[in-house]
């Protein structure tokens, strides 16, 4: 079961199998739903936040679906891509045990960051930001505040795989500039022509841009 807020994030998590529950951008949703979804999932459930806020909420949820006598376990994964990089390792054949234990592995070790345009004047750990500026994060700390949405995306890329990674993940949101994913891909054909890109729609609102690195 995995929560998201997005309509092409929702399709994206269905297209790998999983069972969606979607929420309103900024919400968590309601407890009382991601409970139900749970137990009409099946007997052995793994459940995929994709936010932070959401980690507790879908610890409540699970509990609440193991009181019915259903298998669950909660993968703390604390972003979308994280989500994805777990549903990419998930083998129903395999122990349900052990499968979660490779999914929670596959969602630790991907690395991510995202986009936003700053809504009000606001201090960070880099510094002032005002209305309109592009800030980039990186698990949620924010590392770049500039003008252009490519500008800082490359930066975020680049000190991402500062760390190494063989596979990006690039989710563009629905306010994402034309162009803007293949930009990206051009410069990391450029700069770390070892590594693979996936480019996708994930329609998010809040975020031009999901980066994940595998």
């Amino acid at each position: 079961v995995a929560v998201t807020e997005a309509g092409g994030l929702a399709e994206l998590f269905r297209e790998c199998g999983a069972r969606v529950v979607r929420r309103e951008p900024g919400a968590a949703p309601p407890l009382a739903v991601l409970a139900d979804a749970i137990l009409a999932a099946g007997d052995e459930v793994a459940v995929l936040p994709n936010d932070p806020e959401v980690v507790a909420l879908a610890e409540a949820a699970a509990e609440r679906a193991r009181d019915c006598g259903a298998r669950i376990e909660v993968v703390p994964t604390k972003a979308s891509v994280q989500g994805m990089a777990a549903l990419a390792v998930h083998d129903p054949l395999r122990r349900f045990g052990e499968d979660v234990i490779e999914m929670t592995r596959a969602a630790g070790a991907t690395r991510f960051g995202h986009l936003e345009v700053a809504g009000q004047e606001a201090v960070t750990s880099v510094g002032m930001c005002r209305p309109g500026d592009v800030l980039g994060l990186i698990e949620g700390d924010v590392v770049a505040i500039g003008a252009d949405l490519a500008e800082v995306a490359r930066h975020i890329l680049n000190r991402i795989l500062s760390g190494g990674g063989e596979l990006v993940t690039l989710i563009a949101g629905a306010h994402a500039p034309p162009g803007l994913a293949a930009a990206l891909e051009e410069h990391l054909g450029e700069t770390h022509p070892d590594v693979e890109a996936g480019v996708y729609d994930g329609g998010q609102e809040r975020c031009p841009l999901l980066v994940g690195v595998e």
